[in-house]
C-alpha cells in the first residue's frame, strides 16, 4: 500500500525535510510526498481503492499501535493507497473533513506544518515497524 503525504506549502531544504526523508527511506512500504501551493494545485489521481486521513486538530488522538492496526487492516483489505492530508494554515474545510475516512490529531497542541510532516513520517515508520514486528517501537 502506498503511503502518500499531501501537504500544503513547500518544505524546501530544511531540517524538517531531512527528517521526513530519513523516515521515508526507512519505511519498507511505498511512500510519496506531494507538495501543493497554499491554494490550488493538482493532486495526482489516486491508486484505487484509496483511504484518506486528514490531520486535523478535531481528529482522534490515536496511540501508535492503533494507527498501525488501522493501516494494516486497510492494507490487508485491498486498499492500494492511503493519503494523509496536511492542510494550509487555516486547516481543512468542513467538506474535506467530512470526506476523510479518518481525522487524526497529534494531541491537543498546535504543531507547525513542517514539524507535522516530520511527525507524520515518523509515525508511519513506527506503524509499519509495528506491523512488521520490528523492535523500533518499544511498547510498555
Amino acid at each position: 500500500m502506498l503511503l502518500h503525504i499531501i501537504a500544503r506549502g513547500k518544505i524546501g531544504r530544511s531540517p524538517e525535510s531531512e527528517l521526513v526523508n530519513r523516515y521515508f527511506t526507512r519505511i519498507a512500504w511505498d511512500t510519496k510526498l506531494t507538495e501543493l501551493p497554499e491554494t490550488g494545485g493538482r493532486i495526482p489521481p489516486p491508486k484505487e481503492p484509496v483511504r484518506t486521513v486528514a490531520l486535523d486538530e478535531k481528529g482522534r488522538d490515536l496511540p501508535s499501535e492503533n494507527l498501525a492496526t488501522i493501516l494494516g487492516e486497510w492494507r490487508d483489505g485491498g486498499i492500494r493507497e492511503t493519503r494523509f492530508l496536511i492542510g494550509a494554515a487555516d486547516g481543512h474545510s468542513d467538506e474535506q473533513r467530512a470526506e476523510a475516512d479518518l481525522l487524526l490529531a497529534f494531541g491537543s497542541a498546535t504543531w507547525p506544518h513542517l514539524l507535522a510532516r516530520a511527525m507524520l513520517a515518523e509515525q508511519l515508520y513506527r506503524a509499519t515497524s509495528i506491523l512488521a514486528g520490528h523492535p523500533y517501537h518499544r511498547a510498555g
